[in-house]
C-alpha cells in the first residue's frame, strides 16, 4: 500500500555517505568500515510540488537519489535486531549536492554542511509504501533525466543495510518520530541544469518528479 507522506517541521534528516562501492569509487573516495553520516535541516526539504531551484553559490549541483526510511517510534541505542520495529515505510528522496562547494570545503577539511544541507536540497516523494510490499534485501530503484536512465541501484549492494544504519545512529543521536534516513545514493550521479526534469522510481512506482530551475 501507498500511503501519502506527512509533513513535520522537527524532523531531523540524517544522510548515509559512501553505502554504494560503485559510487564511493566514482568520486574517488574509500569504502568505510562503519556508516559515513551527515545531517540537513529540516529546511533542506523542498517544498511538495515546488521546483528545484539551483542557489547562486554554486555552478554544479549534482542528483544524488536514494531510499529514505522514515522513523516510527523514539529510539535510542537501538539493537540491530530490533531495528526494522522502528520504520514501517520506504520513500525515495534527493540529496541535492552543490558538488564544486563540496569540493571545496573538503580539499580543507571543513564541514560538508554548506554543499549539502542548503534550503531546497532534500527532495522527498509524497508517497512511502509499506515495507510489507516490497523485498528490502532486493530493492530496485532509478532515477531518470529527461527521460532517460541516469541512476539504477539495488539495496542487495548496500554496504550498510537499513537495519544497521538504524543502530549505527541510535548510537549517536536519539532517533525521534518523523526523522528521515537518507540510506545513499548509487553510481551514475552527475550535474543538473535549468530545464531539467528528473522522475524518481522504486521499482515500477514513479515516487517524484521535479523540474529544475
Amino acid at each position: 500500500m501507498i500511503k501519502t507522506a506527512t509533513e513535520n517541521s522537527n524532523m531531523k534528516i540524517i544522510c548515509i555517505g559512501r553505502n554504494y562501492a560503485e559510487h564511493a569509487k566514482e568520486l574517488g573516495n574509500a569504502t568505510s568500515t562503519e556508516p559515513v553520516f551527515f545531517l540537513k535541516p529540516d529546511t533542506a526539504i523542498s517544498p511538495k510540488g515546488h521546483p528545484f531551484f539551483i542557489p547562486d553559490f554554486t555552478d554544479n549541483v549534482h542528483y544524488e537519489v536514494e531510499v529514505v526510511l522514515r522513523i516510527n517510534r523514539l529510539g535510542k541505542h537501538i539493537e540491530e535486531r530490533f531495528a526494522h520495529k522502528y520504520y514501517s515505510e520506504i520513500g525515495l528522496g534527493i540529496d541535492f549536492t552543490a558538488r564544486d562547494v563540496q569540493e571545496e570545503v573538503k580539499a580543507k577539511g571543513l564541514p560538508w554542511e554548506k554543499a549539502k544541507g542548503f534550503d531546497g536540497s532534500a527532495v522527498i516523494s509524497r508517497q512511502f509504501i509499506s515495507k510489507d510490499d516490497l523485498n528490502l534485501s532486493d530493492l530496485n530503484f532509478s532515477l531518470t533525466k529527461n527521460g532517460e536512465t541516469v541512476q539504477s541501484g539495488n539495496t542487495k549492494d548496500m554496504l550498510f543495510h537499513f537495519d544497521s544504519i538504524i543502530a549505527y545512529i541510535s548510537q549517536f543521536y536519539t532517533l525521534k518520530i518523523g526523522d528521515l534516513i537518507y540510506t545513499g545514493t548509487p553510481s551514475g550521479v552527475g550535474p543538473v541544469k535549468s530545464g531539467d526534469t528528473l522522475e524518481g522510481f522504486i521499482e515500477d512506482d514513479k515516487m517524484f518528479r521535479v523540474n529544475v530551475k
